[in-house]
């Protein structure tokens, strides 16, 4: 696939996550009705604004390796910073630098990413992942935001429901299988190599929804440089390179 190509393709569906992002956002937040049959729309709005989250930041993570717009690190960072600090203040450039020394030394006590202390539990790790980046800055941001919207007809419910609920939720997905699941050690459940990830088998449907084709993680430790998309067809084609062998 030409550079050109993977850029439309990748820009245009980093329009179509974040464009979907923003207008629930702010939907759920300023109009959603919470009375009568609006109320049975409020779970469906809810789960596709977490899932929208989680591809906020799988957007910002090509951005990242460049492979959203291989060839433009300018574009990848502006674009990348809109994501993460949209979603919740987050600096880019802190994620970047982290992210790639996660690349450099996966699983190991040099991880940001990793809970070296207690490599299988969730909860520790979890809480360590979410203060590392969520710290006095964003919570600054958040918080003059949050009275910005409740300044202009926000209701305390609504932000709760269409804001605070599916940040922490996406932010859950993008834990469990993104880091936990492919990082997480096992008794007798070693890994294949030193990127110490595992792949998550799933369908194609699942994999898509359970966080954007980030639980194929060992295609991804072995080729970053590919996008979210193409996980799929590089894990097609490992697999059909191994059943040769």
């Amino acid at each position: 696939m030409t550079r050109e190509r993977q850029t439309v393709v990748g820009l245009t569906l980093a329009a179509v996550i974040v464009g979907g992002w923003m207008t629930l956002h702010v939907w759920g937040v300023f109009f959603q009705p919470l009375s009568g049959t609006a109320l049975f729309v409020v779970p469906l709005l809810i789960l596709t604004q977490s899932w929208l989250g989680a591809g906020m930041f799988i957007v910002a993570h090509d951005a990242m390796h460049g492979s959203l717009a291989p060839g433009r690190p300018r574009l990848n960072a502006v674009i990348g910073q809109i994501c993460v600090g949209a979603y919740a203040a987050f600096s880019y450039r802190k994620l970047n630098v982290c992210h790639h020394q996660h690349h450099r030394a996966p699983g190991t006590a040099e991880d940001p990413d990793f809970h070296a202390e207690r490599p299988e539990a969730f909860l520790p790790w979890f809480y360590g992942f979410f203060t590392r980046y969520f710290g006095w800055r964003e919570f600054t941001i958040v918080t003059a935001v949050l009275i910005a919207y409740l300044l202009i007809g926000a209701t305390v419910v609504n932000l709760i429901l269409f804001w605070a609920v599916p940040a922490v939720l996406s932010a859950l997905q993008l834990f469990v299988f993104g880091t936990w699941l492919p990082h997480r050690h096992t008794a007798g459940d070693g890994f294949a190599d030193h990127h110490h990830a595992r792949t998550i088998p799933m369908p194609w449907v699942a994999s898509l929804l359970a966080c954007f084709h980030f639980g194929m993680h060992h295609e991804h430790h072995l080729t970053p440089a590919a996008p979210w998309w193409r996980l799929p067809e590089v894990r097609k084609a490992m697999l059909a390179r191994s059943e040769r062998l």
